[in-house]
C-alpha cells in the first residue's frame, strides 16, 4: 500500500519567502524525524504565506498507512505553525 497526503497550510505571520523557507524546513525535519515518511514542498513556491506539502508512506496494511497519514495530519495541526486550508489523502494498492 502506498499512501499520499497533500496539504496546504496558510501561515499568517510570514512576511517573506525567507521566513517561509524556515518554516517549511522545520516542518519537513520534524515530520520526517517523528514518522519516517517522505515529505517535500510540492507547490506554491512563490507564495510566501501558502505552503503545499506532499507526504507519502508505504506499508503492508491499508489501516496502518491510513493511520500514519491521519497521525501526521493531526501532528501538523498541533504544531500551530499554520492553518490547514486543504488536505487530500489517497491510498493505492500497488
Amino acid at each position: 500500500m502506498v499512501g499520499t497526503l497533500k496539504l496546504s497550510l496558510y501561515i499568517h505571520t510570514n512576511q517573506s519567502l525567507k521566513e517561509k523557507r524556515k518554516v517549511v524546513k522545520s516542518i519537513v525535519a520534524k515530520v520526517h524525524k517523528k514518522f519516517n515518511v517522505s515529505i517535500a514542498e510540492v507547490g506554491s513556491n512563490d507564495k510566501w504565506q501558502v505552503v503545499e506539502l506532499g507526504i507519502s508512506a508505504v506499508g503492508n496494511d491499508r489501516r496502518f498507512v491510513n493511520s500514519a497519514l491521519d497521525n501526521i495530519l493531526s501532528f501538523l495541526d498541533s504544531l500551530y505553525l499554520g492553518e490547514i486550508i486543504d488536505s487530500t489523502m489517497e491510498i493505492v494498492n500497488v
